[in-house]
């Protein structure tokens, strides 16, 4: 057999993958600096200096093609994964992929999905080392991100009493336009913010890799389940009680025009909204640090880290209550 002649055979699965990894960045072969070790109970688990994590996006639960365009599907599932990486101090290097393809999607998506990660990864300085492709009936993308930082990770047990308790951006915007998509009073090609912000959430990537370089020594948690249920996991893992401010939690100015123009609690979306990707912090350094090198805006401190447990609200009007963790679940 002359094998000169022999060309693979034009099967969709590989032209698929050959299409994600066209332009893929080549490895980096540089290792961590720092050499740290653990695992489950924060973001990441981490092994010889490297961060690892893994998210996973299932069609119809946390995106609709009837909702999203397939870019901004793929964006919000990247988004997820970097935002562990970030709550960590850290900065995504590396990523593996697995794709289940809905078998109802028609080549045109599945383009667009392969062009999408590529990008995506790519214009990060993320490396797509590997995955996997399957087809199904529901479509799901999954996500393992490897990522470093250049010093002691930001864990979820590092909160001292007398810490102050910060948010980074603002909150709500998620969950608000989830709701607004759900209730019927937006469409995928409505303008509106909020529901841009929840189809494919836009954070400060490079957050937690800042704080760490200020001196950041707290702990640090992404607030993908909601501000309450957050604080609830910063305070069990140290083993503090936290106190918040009604009044400084740093709700989205279209959150509150949404709340009041359909007479809605606010903080269903403000406490409880999942989704948000922002960055939930402790530290002991002045407030002054983060506004100056951060903006203004951009930090935003919300209360105290006391001695005892679990965690309370401050209300405008004085009185004080327990919050409850209400986060989103799937089971």
């Amino acid at each position: 057999m002359d094998h000169s002649d022999f060309h693979f055979p034009p099967l969709g699965e590989f032209q698929f993958v050959q299409d994600v990894l066209s332009g893929a960045l080549p490895l980096d072969i540089k290792s961590p600096r720092s050499r740290f070790w653990f695992g489950a109970g924060d973001d990441c688990a981490a092994f010889d200096g490297w961060l690892i994590t893994k998210d996973m996006s299932v069609e119809n639960t946390h995106f609709r093609l009837d909702w999203a365009t397939p870019e901004q599907a793929v964006e919000k599932c990247i988004v997820s994964n970097i935002s562990d990486i970030s709550a960590m101090g850290g900065s995504p290097k590396i990523a593996l992929l697995g794709i289940c393809h809905n078998r109802i999607w028609d080549k045109v998506t599945r383009d667009r999905i392969a062009k999408a990660f590529a990008t995506g990864f790519a214009s990060r300085g993320i490396a797509l080392v590997g995955g996997d492709t399957v087809a199904g009936d529901c479509g799901l993308f999954s996500v393992t991100l490897l990522g470093t930082c250049e010093g002691p990770p930001l864990r979820r047990q590092n909160a001292k009493p007398g810490d102050s308790v910060y948010v980074t951006g603002t909150l709500g915007k998620s969950a608000a336009g989830l709701w607004m998509l759900s209730h019927g009073y937006a469409e995928n090609t409505s303008p509106d913010p909020l529901v841009k912000y929840h189809l494919a959430p836009k954070i400060e990537e490079g957050a937690g890799a800042t704080l760490l370089r200020l001196g950041v020594t707290g702990a640090c948690v992404d607030i993908s389940d909601g501000l309450s249920s957050e604080l609830h996991h910063i305070a069990l893992s140290s083993g503090v009680r936290i106190c918040i401010e009604e009044e400084k939690i740093p709700v989205d100015t279209h959150v509150l025009e949404m709340v009041k123009h359909y007479v809605l609690p606010v903080e269903k979306f403000s406490l409880d909204g999942g989704e948000e990707y922002q960055l939930l912090f402790t530290s002991s350094l002045p407030d002054s640090i983060f506004y100056e090198e951060m903006g203004a805006c951009a930090v935003t401190r919300i209360g105290t880290v006391y001695s005892g447990s679990g965690v309370d609200l401050l209300r405008s009007s004085g009185d004080t209550e327990i919050i409850k963790a209400r986060s989103w679940s799937h089971l």
